[in-house]
């Protein structure tokens, strides 16, 4: 299949811009009624966003949900008024005037160069500082719903007052908007956040902003992603090296990211000397292949690297595991010749899309970034790139969408969007060619005519950062890890103090086998025990009792209440190993 078919591309914008003018306008219609019910408020911003719509406001008390009641209970009443948007030019000294009371929104005309066309929005009484688009009167709004209240700094300024901003949504039609709504109610029961506590994966602690601590079974999980990207590594030939973390800004400054990304890293001081901590692998990699002399006949040299890195991401973006400050990739960069750009991006699509499929991903979304306005290297070498790309996502028989002037300065780009189990989309792979960084390192290889040549460096990731792929798999399984990827496979119940040296011996026949049991000896009822462990996600309860110690059995039942009935440690071992190898065939040989 070529690129998404205009029809099917057309629909989809024109839904996203009708929600876009609906949102945008129930902001307005927000911000409307919070006037009529708090004159003294003083309005930010209010735009609309992918899934809805918020407005930042000053108010010198906190806002509560019986807030939100009447807010949104007026807002309805607006609605069904249906007052029309009516748009208006204004000289600047019209708008500041129209904004006299509003020094939020007069910062904002401030910062409005000359050229800017100064409007506003009307619906009945209220005005606001606005381009628009809306939709054309407050009864085009056919469905709404206020979500919660949070803190916002003006302008995302730490340093700048703390607003409080009213979260929204807004659908075409009440059916879409209950569908949302029940998405977000099965999100908030699967919020990796509460289930990493709850299952004692993992912990924060304000002694390390924004860093995760692993718990011992959070650490199971996150080895065994490494574990699985290892093994396909092998497979696909890749090497894996272990990098510094921290180098002399020397080096930043030759890759570039002390001019472009210097904000987002943390730097020390030692011998008298600026060093930073690094934020990505890439420079690295380059004094690497760097530090030897390289041959046509040697490329691909695909390096990996899950070293630990560092970026700073303000407090008020970092949200659990999905925006840590503290973080490992499935990074690697693939130096090659421009010939082989084709075959190298085809075989990184290929165990992409193989290792989706084990974690019960759909197929995902494709997205392909062209050359933007800004960037380095020929027309040619971004034709020959772009191309290559293209001819790779047709061969492979995907869908994709090409957007213009998307691409890295560098080069252009593959993203992958991978929808989870309640069909929330995140990005998660990534394919890029760079022309940059071969120039800026000096990077060469003899080909074969016995000259110098540049390689491409393709930077790539499969899962992306583990931290944030575990958050996202924690959301998707609801925590209910498949056999292969659960901290605890199995517990063993025994029923009374009888049977806890009968117990132990099974633990240890499958504690050999390579799998993960423990047994729980605790002075409490069996059934307690079952409850407990079908909480905490544990695949299988391995029930022991006087019969099950006589026979040498076990009675076996799963977390989702299914009993298996009777079993030898033989037939236990051989179900937990298969489901195990069927579960991630990916990942064994």
């Amino acid at each position: 299949m070529n690129s998404m078919e205009s029809g099917n591309k057309s629909t989809t914008k024109d839904l996203i811009n009708l929600r876009a003018r609906i949102r945008h306008s129930a902001a307005h219609v927000m911000a409307d009624a919070i006037q009529r019910l708090f004159p003294e408020a003083k309005f930010g911003v209010g735009p609309p966003t992918d899934d809805g719509f918020y407005y930042d406001l000053e108010l010198d008390r906190a806002l509560t949900p019986n807030d939100l009641d009447q807010i949104e209970s007026l807002m309805r009443e607006i609605i069904a008024a249906n007052h029309s948007f009516i748009y208006t030019e204004h000289t600047r000294s019209q708008i500041r005037s129209l904004h006299k009371d509003q020094p939020y929104k007069l910062e904002l005309i401030e910062g409005l160069s000359d050229s800017t066309a100064l409007s506003t929005y009307t619906h009945g009484t209220f005005t606001d500082l606005c381009q628009g688009p809306h939709v054309d009167s407050t009864g085009k709004i056919p469905a709404i719903k206020l979500l919660s209240i949070a803190g916002a700094y003006w302008r995302g300024d730490e340093n700048r007052p703390m607003l409080q901003r009213i979260y929204g949504t807004a659908f075409e039609t009440p059916k879409a908007l209950k569908i949302y709504l029940q998405r977000i109610a099965e999100a908030e029961k699967r919020d990796h956040r509460k289930l990493g506590q709850d299952l004692n994966l993992f912990m924060f602690d304000p002694i390390a902003p924004a860093s995760p601590f692993f718990l011992p079974k959070g650490t199971i999980v996150y080895q065994l992603l490494m574990d699985f990207v290892r093994k396909l590594y092998l497979e696909y030939e890749y090497q894996e090296v272990i990098t510094p973390q921290i180098y002399l800004s020397d080096l930043w400054k030759r890759s570039g990211h002390y001019d472009n990304y210097r904000e987002n890293m943390y730097f020390i001081t030692a011998d008298d000397r600026e060093m930073g901590v690094k934020p990505m692998n890439c420079p690295a990699h380059a004094l690497i292949y760097a530090s030897q002399l390289h041959s046509y006949r040697e490329l691909p040299l695909r390096i990996a690297d899950f070293g630990r890195l560092h970026r700073f991401e303000r407090s008020g973006v970092t949200h659990g595991l999905t925006r840590v400050r503290s973080f490992a990739q499935d990074d690697a960069h693939i130096f090659c010749t421009p010939e082989q750009i084709h075959d190298e991006v085809r075989k990184f699509i290929e165990m992409l899309l193989e290792s989706y499929k084990v974690f019960d991903f759909d197929e995902p979304r494709v997205m392909l970034s062209l050359r933007p306005q800004k960037r380095v290297g020929s027309d040619s070498i971004w034709d020959t790139a772009e191309t290559a790309l293209r001819s790779v996502l047709e061969d492979s028989d995907l869908s994709y969408e090409a957007v213009e002037g998307e691409g890295a300065f560098y080069g252009p780009k593959i993203d992958f969007f991978v929808p989870d189990a309640i069909g929330r989309e995140w990005q998660l792979g990534t394919v890029q060619l760079d022309f940059s960084l071969p120039e800026s390192f000096n990077l060469e290889y003899i080909g074969q005519d016995g000259s110098s040549k540049r390689p491409v460096v393709i930077h790539r990731a499969m899962l992306g950062a583990i931290e944030r792929f575990m958050g996202i798999l924690i959301e998707h399984y609801g925590g209910a890890f498949p056999l292969w990827l659960a901290p605890i496979q199995g517990t063993i119940i025994p029923i009374t103090d009888r049977n806890v040296a009968y117990a132990s011996e099974i633990r240890n026949i499958l504690i050999k086998e390579g799998l993960r049991i423990d047994v729980d000896t605790r002075n409490e009822r069996m059934n307690l025990k079952i409850r407990e462990a079908q909480l905490q996600k544990i695949p299988y309860m391995l029930v022991i009792g006087d019969r099950e110690t006589l026979e040498k059995t076990i009675a076996v039942r799963t977390r989702n209440n299914g009993n298996l009935g009777t079993m030898s440690i033989e037939q236990l071992g051989l179900l937990l190993r298969t489901e195990v190898i069927s579960g991630h065939q990916t990942n064994t040989s």
